[in-house]
């Protein structure tokens, strides 16, 4: 009996099973087939204010577009006024400097000539001075050549002189010796004779070398008498030479000095400017060695970039196409607020500083808004999670209400209802979307 009761209880609670099954499932899909319709309708509303908002952008940029036209227009026409005006000007002012030019031109020309015939002038006069020098340098060349030639001519006529009373007087000594020697020589020979006659043809053998060596020497005489002649003139040339080479030598010793003094001053100023060279060869080799890693690096920062946005570019909406660049999102009231938190005046360095900036304004736009969305994206995946969390806990507690088990028959089961209420916790209303915020992705 027990047995067929609890198989009757098995079929009639897998029946009741089957029936609250199909009683939640058309629950939960009218349930869910409302909440579709109203995120349908909060789309539909979201879609028409968005389109609502691109037409007016649309009409906004097209009025921007025509006041650019005609501003463009306006700015061309005073462009094209101003640069006539400009032409004007410059041809008048080129007028004055053709002007001023031929003027300074005349007044150079009459200069040139008037220092050219001066120039010529001198210069004639200094050739007529140096000729008169020349001159006057040749005439005294051949009176002192005349005077010196007298004076060589007197002390070679006084030497000959000498020279012949000398060889007279020796020639009488010589004379008398010789008759002496003749004298004895006649004695000795007669002697000799009487002694031998080998001795008298040696004797006749040493008057012939005698008769030799006296011509020799008589053509030695001669000889050194020349000579003499020529030594005396050579020394006086040399004495000539000797003083035009000692005044020649002395000129070349001072302008030796000179420039070895200016040679030293150049030496001492190319070491100076080898120094100074060096010091700003290595200087520029530093400072552009250090550009170069500076500009290598924002070469690379550029191209990483460069390839950040094309990446970019590729994940943009079509109204980040369209509006690459927003307007600021502050209130009037909001911006009063921030000026009177951060009251400071523009100076000459701060301004510099915003000129120099002024370039990166619509980077920073972007970013800001990239930023922005970044952590509306993260405080909705954050909502996100959080109500998935909370779905998976009611999913579990569905799935623990369908199987059947000892520890799910202990507890309260969440799908049984009793006066219209059930022990299921209810779902959490998903947020409605902002205007700013974006659709999340399907």
């Amino acid at each position: 009996f027990l047995k067929d009761k609890l198989a009757k209880e098995e079929h009639n609670s897998a029946l009741n099973l089957n029936k609250i099954n199909t009683q939640w499932r058309t629950v939960l899909r009218e349930v869910k087939t409302r909440e579709l319709h109203k995120d349908i309708e909060i789309l539909s509303q979201t879609f028409e204010r968005v389109v609502d908002c691109k037409d007016s952008v649309i009409k906004s940029l097209a009025k921007d577009l025509s006041e650019a036209e005609e501003q463009y227009a306006h700015a061309l026409r005073s462009h094209l006024h101003s640069i006539d005006q400009l032409l004007a000007l410059q041809r008048s002012r080129l007028c004055l400097l053709e002007e001023s030019y031929n003027m300074e031109l005349e007044a150079l020309t009459k200069e040139f000539e008037t220092e050219r015939k001066t120039i010529i002038d001198q210069h004639e006069k200094e050739i007529h001075y140096l000729q008169d020098v020349f001159m006057a340098m040749e005439q005294n060349y051949i009176d002192s050549e005349y005077e010196s030639k007298l004076e060589f001519q007197s002390m070679w006529d006084d030497l000959k002189n000498k020279n012949l009373e000398e060889k007279h007087f020796l020639r009488l000594q010589l004379e008398n010796i010789v008759e002496d020697l003749w004298r004895r020589f006649q004695e000795a020979l007669k002697n000799y004779t009487d002694a031998t006659e080998d001795q008298k043809i040696a004797f006749e053998t040493l008057k012939v070398k005698d008769e030799k060596s006296s011509k020799e020497i008589e053509a030695q005489m001669k000889k050194i008498q020349r000579l003499q002649d020529s030594i005396i003139i050579l020394k006086s040339k040399i004495m000539m030479h000797n003083r035009e080479s000692e005044e020649q030598n002395q000129y070349l010793r001072k302008d030796k000095e000179l420039v070895l003094a200016q040679l030293r001053k150049l030496k001492a100023q190319r070491t100076q400017a080898r120094e100074l060279s060096q010091e700003n060869l290595v200087k520029l080799t530093l400072e552009s060695n250090a550009t170069l890693k500076a500009l290598r690096k924002i070469v690379n920062k550029g191209e990483k970039i460069l390839k950040l946005a094309e990446i970019c570019r590729k994940f943009e909406t079509e109204e980040e196409k369209v509006l690459p660049f927003y307007s600021t999102v502050l209130t009037p009231e909001e911006q009063k607020e921030i000026e009177e938190i951060y009251p400071e005046e523009l100076t000459e360095e701060l301004t510099k500083v915003i000129v120099n900036y002024t370039g990166m304004e619509n980077f920073w736009k972007r970013y800001n808004k990239v930023k922005l969305e970044q952590l509306s994206l993260q405080h909705r995946h954050a909502q996100l999670s959080e109500i998935n969390r909370k779905l998976r806990e009611m999913l579990k507690q569905y799935l623990d209400g369908i199987s059947v088990s000892d520890e799910v028959l202990s507890q309260l089961n969440p799908l049984f209802i009793v006066n219209h209420r059930s022990n299921l916790p209810q779902p959490l209303s998903t947020p409605t979307t902002q205007p700013g915020d974006k659709p999340p992705p399907a």
